[in-house]
């Protein structure tokens, strides 16, 4: 196990290293002059110069290429001169709000997806069956922003029209300082994000289910006699969880480098947002290292599902 981990680890580090390559050479030697973006149009020559060196692109690009993987492998990703703050104390503000977001969700997401696609993969062509194939068609047909856009409306501002606050509109307050104004934030970008990701999770599960419960082994089990919830639970989700947890694992990743579309809508300050605002200001610095937060986060998720794998699957250990 141990030599297992260690050898993801390094593949991990590998990743990472070409991933800060590739965003070193398509920011620091793609066109365009960052100090002419910082200064602005009215900058004069020698504060464009001065810029160029406070920045480092003067200097020979193999050298900026070492300062730059060097100060990232110590969590150094430089300076936004736009906001005058670090980029990686920027960041870190707004994870909290990203990680309350993704967390939340994937909890409600796994809780409504996977009993309605066992539900229906334990009852083909019936009733429950169509009913969970309906969640699905219509949880795949909403897009996020749709969902959000109509969940502000009837939640927010109908009932503001009425007189009475339901909902609030938006934005993030700290969990540390006051966790039920927190959760009462939360509840709609949760619920937003859950419903698209669990009609997801449903196909998915109900698909696995479908091909797991037609095993062989799964009518050898019935036949011994065990009880069908001990079939479904201990036999045939375990063979089902595989796909799931790379799926689960890849979705986590991809939502804690920013989920901009609900973080627009219902105005969370956190990575997604931030990412979006950094492209509009061409903030290549902070654009940097949402990319590279992001990567992290994908390695992580990687490593965790592998781990993952040798507690599911004895055919892996």
């Amino acid at each position: 196990m141990i030599l297992f981990l260690g050898r993801r680890l390094g593949f991990g580090a590998l990743v990472l290293l070409a991933l800060s390559t590739f965003v070193f050479f398509l920011f620091f030697v793609a066109p365009g002059d960052p100090a002419r973006i910082i200064g602005g149009d009215k900058a004069t020559e020698q504060q464009l110069e001065q810029i160029r060196t406070n920045l480092g692109v003067d200097r020979p690009i193999v050298e900026q290429y070492g300062r730059f993987i060097a100060r990232a492998a110590v969590g150094d990703l430089g300076y936004s001169y736009r906001n005058r703050q670090p980029v990686a104390e920027i960041i870190l503000r707004r994870i909290p709000a990203t990680l309350s977001l993704v967390g939340g969700a994937v909890v409600l997401w796994l809780l409504i997806g996977i009993p309605v696609g066992l539900m229906s993969a334990r009852h083909p062509g019936s009733l429950r069956d169509r009913f969970g194939q309906g969640f699905i068609l219509v949880g795949l047909s909403f897009p996020t922003f749709v969902l959000g856009m109509m969940s502000l409306y009837l939640l927010y501002f109908l009932p503001r029209q009425a007189g009475f606050t339901l909902f609030p509109a938006g934005g993030y307050k700290p969990l540390t300082q006051e966790p039920l104004l927190w959760l009462w934030h939360m509840i709609l970008p949760w619920t937003t994000l859950a419903l698209t990701m669990a009609a997801i999770y449903a196909r998915l599960t109900r698909g696995q289910m479908l091909e797991v419960l037609g095993e062989d082994y799964i009518r050898t089990a019935r036949a011994k006699g065990l009880t069908e919830r001990r079939v479904i639970w201990k036999h045939g989700m375990r063979a089902a969880l595989t796909p799931l947890v790379t799926q689960l694992g890849a979705d986590i990743a991809l939502l804690l480098g920013g989920a901009i579309v609900i973080e627009q809508v219902y105005g969370l300050q956190g990575v997604g947002q931030l990412a979006v605002q950094s492209v509009v200001n061409q903030d290549r610095p902070i654009i940097i290292g949402v990319v590279l937060l992001g990567g992290v986060f994908i390695v992580l998720a990687n490593i965790v599902v592998d781990l993952l794998y040798v507690v599911l699957d004895p055919r892996v250990r």
